[in-house]
C-alpha cells in the first residue's frame, strides 16, 4: 500500500512549508477535511485557507506543520468557481441544503436571458452577505441568529466578479438550471451572486452545485481527492 505521505508529497506546493492541495468532497465541512487528514497523517498542527460549505466541493489549500504560518496569504487570492444555479426556487440558506421559502415557474427562462444577467453581475458590487454565514453581529455569528429565527439586517460586503460565463443551460419542468463559471474576488459569496442573478431575472434562485476550481494560480487539477489518501 502507498503511504499517505507519499501521495501527499507528490502534491507538495513548497516542501519546506508543507502546503497541500486537497479536493474536498461534498457533504462535509472544511474542518472535517482537517480532522480526516490529522487522523490519516498523524499530525495535529494543520489548517486550511478558505472555507467551503458542506454542499461545495473542490480546491482546499491545506497547511501542515510550519505551513500553517503561510495560510493567511492564500485566503485573499482571487478564486474561480463552477456553479449550478437553480432558478424557480429560493431557500433560507442560499443552496439546496436549505428550506424552500419561495417557488415560482422558471419555464419561460431562456439561455439568452441568463447570459445577459451574467454580464450585469460583472463588476464590483455591495451585496448583503448570506444569513447563513459566519460573519459576527454583536459577537454572534449570523448563522446562529438564523437558526434562532432572529430578525437581523444583513451587513453588506464588497464583492467583485471579473468574469461570468455560461457553461450550459437546461429547462427541467417548471425549473431551470444554469451551469456557470465565475471568477471572483476573495470573500465573494457565490450563494449571494446566485440570488442576485435571480433578482435580475425576477426569479427566485439558489445554488444546486458548487465547485471551487482555482485559487490564485493553484488549480483543482493538481489537487488530491481526500478519498485517495490512505490511512497511515
Amino acid at each position: 500500500m502507498v503511504a499517505p505521505w507519499d501521495i501527499m508529497r507528490e502534491n507538495l506546493y513548497m516542501e519546506d512549508r508543507r502546503i497541500f492541495l486537497i479536493d474536498k468532497p461534498a457533504g462535509i465541512t472544511s474542518f472535517d477535511v482537517i480532522r480526516v487528514l490529522r487522523k490519516k497523517l498523524g499530525i495535529k498542527k494543520m489548517g486550511h485557507a478558505g472555507t467551503l460549505d458542506p454542499l461545495a466541493t473542490g480546491l482546499l489549500i491545506v497547511g501542515v506543520g510550519d505551513g500553517t504560518k503561510d495560510l493567511t496569504k492564500y485566503i485573499k487570492l482571487p478564486k474561480t468557481y463552477e456553479a449550478d444555479i437553480l432558478f424557480g426556487t429560493k431557500t433560507d440558506t442560499g443552496d439546496t441544503d436549505g428550506k424552500v421559502i419561495e417557488e415560482r415557474s422558471a419555464a419561460h427562462l431562456s439561455k439568452e436571458d441568463v447570459v445577459e444577467a451574467l454580464q450585469k453581475i460583472i463588476g464590483t458590487h455591495l451585496f448583503p452577505v448570506p444569513f447563513y454565514s459566519a460573519i459576527k453581529i454583536s459577537g454572534v455569528r449570523l448563522y446562529a441568529h438564523a437558526r434562532k429565527g432572529d430578525v437581523i439586517e444583513l451587513p453588506k460586503k464588497e464583492m467583485t466578479v471579473s468574469t461570468a460565463s455560461l457553461i450550459s443551460f437546461r429547462i427541467l419542468g417548471e425549473k431551470a438550471v444554469a451551469s456557470v463559471s465565475l471568477d471572483v474576488s476573495s470573500g465573494t459569496y457565490i450563494r449571494t451572486l446566485a440570488e442576485e442573478i435571480g433578482n435580475i431575472l425576477s426569479l427566485p434562485a439558489t445554488i444546486q452545485r458548487l465547485r471551487r476550481i482555482r485559487v490564485g494560480n493553484f488549480s483543482i487539477n493538481n489537487a488530491v481527492p481526500l478519498s485517495e489518501i490512505p490511512d497511515a
